[in-house]
C-alpha cells in the first residue's frame, strides 16, 4: 500500500526508498515483528480465557506433554495478523503472486482454525476430518496453482544441479504444484509438536526463499545462477520478510515453556505458503532440501505407519520423529535445538544448489 502511494506521488524524496526492493522486505520483517510483540500478551490473554482448558494432550504421547494441558492454542491468529498486516503495508499489491500466496496462507490457516476450534470445544485431540480437510487444502492450493501458472506461463519443472533439464509437464504441473503446497503444508503441521520446534525452521526457511525469490525476480542474477526468471517474483521476498518477522515475534512467547501453540490454524498457514513460495520461484524440489526436516518428520509418519499395519510392529518408539528421540531419553530443549541446527544446515545446502547446476 505505501508502495503504490510513493509510485503515485512518484517516489519523491525519502519516498524513493520505496523503489527498493531491499529496503520493503526490511521494512516488512520489522514491522510484522513489531506488530506480533505488540498484540502478543492481550492475544494470549484472550485465547486462554476463551479456551479455558486450551488444547487437548494425547495421552499416548510423551508424560512429560501432560504438564502443558491449559495451555492455549490457535496462536497461528498472532501470525497471520501480523504478517498480512505487514503485507498490505510494503507489498505491491497488483503483484498476482502476492495474492496466490495469501490465496493460500489464509486459507490453509482457516482450514487449521476450523480443525483447531472443533479439537478445543471437543476436547479431543481429533478434530475436522482429514478427507475434509485435504478437500479443502487441494482445492485452495490448486486455484492458487493455476493463478501462478496463468499469470507466468511457466509449466516446466527444474531440477536442481542439471540446469538444462526442465520437462514442461503441461497443465498436470497445476496437480504437480497444488501436491507441493498441500504436502508441505501438512508437513510443517507434523513438526509443530514440541515448544518452538516448527517455528524456528519456517523462518529458516523463509529466509532461504527470501534470497531465492530475490534472484529468482531479478533477470540478470537469475541468468548468471542457472535458475528459472520470474518477472515479478522477488516481490514474494516482502512475503518471506513477513512471515520472518511474524515467526519470530511468535518464537518469542512459544520458546520453551510455551505460553501459547501455534496450532494448526499457523503450521498449516506456513507451510502453505512456503510451499506456495517454492512453486512460484519453480523451486519445488529445492524445496525438498531446504525444508528437509519437515520431509523427515511426515516421512517418519508414513514408514510408522505403513510398517505398522502391515507387521504390527514399529519403526520408531514414536512417530512424528521428534517424539521418538524424547522416548529415547532426549529433553524436550535438545531436540528442538537439534533439530533447529539440522533446518540450518539443510537450508545451506539448499542455497548451495543455486550455484551447482
Amino acid at each position: 500500500m505505501l508502495y503504490l502511494i510513493a509510485e503515485q506521488l512518484g517516489f519523491p524524496g525519502v519516498l524513493n526508498l520505496f523503489r527498493y526492493l531491499s529496503f520493503r522486505t526490511g521494512g516488512s520483517v520489522a514491522t510484522a515483528l513489531l506488530i506480533g510483540l505488540l498484540i502478543g500478551p492481550k492475544f494470549i490473554g484472550w485465547l486462554r480465557l476463551r479456551q479455558g482448558k486450551g488444547q487437548p494432550i494425547r495421552d499416548d504421547g510423551p508424560q512429560s506433554h501432560l504438564a502443558k494441558r491449559g495451555t492455549p492454542t490457535m496462536g497461528g491468529l498472532m501470525i497471520l495478523t501480523s504478517l498480512t498486516l505487514a503485507l498490505l503495508i510494503w507489498m505491491d499489491l497488483r503483484n498476482a503472486y502476492v495474492w496466490a500466496c495469501m490465496f493460500v496462507t489464509l486459507g490453509f490457516g482457516m482450514i487449521g482454525f476450523l480443525d483447531d476450534y472443533d479439537k478445543v470445544r471437543k476436547q479431543k485431540t481429533a478434530g475436522v476430518s482429514g478427507k475434509v480437510r485435504l478437500l479443502g487444502e487441494f482445492l485452495i492450493a490448486g486455484v492458487a496453482s493455476a493463478i501462478i501458472i496463468f499469470a507466468e506461463g511457466n509449466t516446466q519443472l527444474y531440477v536442481p544441479f542439471l540446469s538444462w533439464v526442465h520437462p514442461d509437464l503441461g497443465y498436470f504441473y497445476i496437480a504437480f504444484a497444488a501436491f507441493t503446497i498441500v504436502a508441505f503444508g501438512n508437513a510443517v503441521n507434523l513438526t509443530d509438536g514440541l515448544d518452538g520446534l516448527a517455528t524456528m525452521p519456517v523462518v529458516i526457511a523463509g529466509m532461504a526463499f527470501m534470497l531465492i525469490a530475490y534472484l529468482a525476480g531479478n533477470k540478470i542474477y537469475a541468468t548468471y545462477l542457472g535458475i528459472p526468471h520470474v518477472p515479478g517474483a522477488g516481490d514474494l521476498a516482502i512475503f518471506c520478510g513477513a512471515m520472518i518477522g511474524a515467526g519470530l515475534a511468535f518464537l518469542w512467547f512459544n520458546a520453551p515453556p510455551a505460553a501459547v501453540f501455534m496450532g494448526d490454524t499457523g503450521s498449516l498457514a506456513l507451510g502453505g505458503a512456503i510451499g506456495t513460495i517454492a512453486v512460484t520461484t519453480h523451486h519445488e524440489l529445492v524445496l525438498g532440501i531446504i525444508g528437509g526436516l519437515f520431509v523427515m518428520e511426515a516421512l517418519s509418519v508414513i514408514i510408522q505407519v505403513f510398517f505398522f499395519k502391515r507387521t504390527g510392529k514399529r519403526v520408531f518408539r514414536m512417530a512424528p520423529i521428534h517424539h521418538h528421540f524424547e522416548q529415547l531419553g532426549w529433553s524436550e530443549p535438545t531436540v528442538v535445538i537439534r533439530f533447529w541446527i539440522i533446518a540450518f544446515v539443510l537450508a545451506l545446502a539448499g542455497l548451495a544448489t543455486l550455484k551447482l547446476r
